[in-house]
């Protein structure tokens, strides 16, 4: 049986690395990953937040249904996960880095009750949050928000640690299933030398939308709209994006170097050959798109993520695989690439036939409400999205239309034109009926995509 080693990071947009077309960093390290097993092309995330992404991605499930529907809110005690299904089969598995599925949101904090969704060794239980490095105080590690050097920074000592994990596993019979998540690129946007001074900040790209003048309401004033990070106005506006910007690629460049040091690992230890190896995120990141940082708003970049997946051991003819892949199939398509029956109920589908041969599925994903109402649906073609009332408590109007063949950098809002009338009609029906399908709480849906009366409390 092969073994599962998953590298999961945060916040990393998918066209910074250099296998999806990045030109400002070089990205060896992932890339020799695609390049001995597939690369998702079309790899979405329903909710471009923390925790809701990770709870569909462990789970299978969507986050109203895994309990998991925005940060600080835990999945259900009676979710299951991949890890579980592995379990049984046999694997042994382990989970090492950021959580963020328990109901803490500080770093350092301890897990306390929590659902491990079935991963078994793990011995650093605590909250990662978004630290820049770590330290042992009595006995115990500790995240820090100081920057570290090589040893202590947050994304070398995780790799330490894996490399630990990958040595102890030969002497073990039983294959395993590890995960590996680290807090960066994710802001604090700080990384240590030589990262901190690698690129330099002059020459860092600026997304054409940055300088766009009328954005949708929601994305100007909302708690996390462009008012928060690059209003116009803002002195040297364009100065401190270049300086983020500069240690965010930074950042890339040192997980893409510890990456580097695990597949080596893997190859001195003689388990390459039968280890899969995925690499992937949460959500992506603006980095300025529309005026705008972080993610949780609605332009389609955040909710495509990139993945890779190694196989050595496989001969596939398709390395760049455009079938359209949500986080919620991901459990059910690991579990099925490995023969691993899967007991639990999913919303996600087994998609390891269409990945592996590279066939067609439906090209639809649907954006899940967290705490606020707004859901949308994206295709090849369009988005649409519907608003309520947002973090701040206005209540925000603005819905959206994009044509993406047209406008791939959506800086024309279409919502409510004429000519695009019976597109609008037909994807607001199927975002209804999404919905009602899985059964999404009617209060966290904006009243344009209520579909049945309220029942019973939802």
């Amino acid at each position: 049986m092969e073994n599962v080693l998953i590298i999961h990071v945060d916040q990393l947009r998918r066209d910074v690395l250099s296998c999806y077309g990045g030109k400002e960093v070089q990205t060896p390290n992932i890339d020799f990953l695609a390049e001995n097993g597939v690369l998702l092309e079309n790899f979405y995330t329903p909710s471009a937040v923390c925790t809701p992404s990770r709870g569909c991605f462990f789970t299978g499930n969507y986050p109203h249904e895994n309990g998991a529907y925005r940060n600080g809110i835990p999945v259900k005690k009676d979710a299951h996960g991949f890890a579980e299904a592995f379990a049984k089969a046999g694997h042994h598995t382990g989970y090492l880095g950021k959580w963020h599925l328990a109901d803490h949101k500080e770093r350092g904090d301890d897990l306390g009750e929590y659902n491990p969704l079935g991963f078994e060794d793990w011995d650093y239980k605590v909250e990662f949050g978004h630290c820049k490095s770590v330290a042992y105080e009595n006995g115990k590690v500790r995240p820090k928000r100081e920057v570290g050097n090589k040893r202590s920074y947050t994304t070398d000592w995780l790799t330490d640690e894996t490399i630990k994990f990958l040595n102890n596993q030969l002497k073990n019979t039983s294959p395993f299933l590890f995960t590996v998540s680290i807090p960066d690129p994710h802001q604090p946007f700080e990384v240590r030398p030589p990262y901190d001074t690698m690129f330099d900040p002059l020459k860092v790209e600026i997304p054409e939308s940055f300088w766009e003048r009328e954005i949708p309401d929601w994305a100007e004033r909302d708690t996390w709209g462009r008012l928060h990070y690059y209003p116009y106005g803002l002195f040297e506006r364009e100065g401190h994006l270049r300086r983020l910007k500069a240690q965010y690629l930074g950042a890339v460049k040192c997980i893409d170097d510890n990456i580097g040091r695990i597949i080596q690992c893997l190859k001195d230890t003689g388990l390459w050959e039968n280890t899969m190896v995925v690499f992937t995120t949460d959500h992506g990141e603006y980095m300025g798109e529309h005026g705008l940082m972080e993610k949780n708003n609605l332009y389609e970049s955040v909710y495509h993520i990139p993945c890779v997946i190694s196989m050595p051991w496989k001969n596939i003819q398709e390395r760049r695989c455009n079938t359209w892949i949500n986080v919620v199939d991901f459990a059910p398509t690991l579990a099925g690439m490995l023969g691993i029956p899967y007991p639990f109920k999913v919303q996600g589908k087994d998609l390891s036939t269409h990945l592996l041969e590279n066939r067609e599925t439906e090209q639809v994903l649907y954006i899940h409400p967290s705490d606020v109402p707004r859901a949308g649906i994206l295709t090849p073609e369009f988005e649409l999205a519907y608003v309520g009332k947002g973090w701040c408590e206005e209540e925000f109007h603005d819905h959206i239309l994009f044509d993406m063949r047209k406008d791939p950098l959506q800086m024309t809002n279409v919502f409510g034109k004429p000519e695009y009338a019976k597109v609008q009609k037909m994807l607001t029906e199927k975002l209804k009926r999404h919905f009602e399908e899985i059964g999404t709480p009617k209060k966290f849906l904006p009243k344009e995509v209520w579909t049945v009366e309220e029942k019973d409390g939802n």
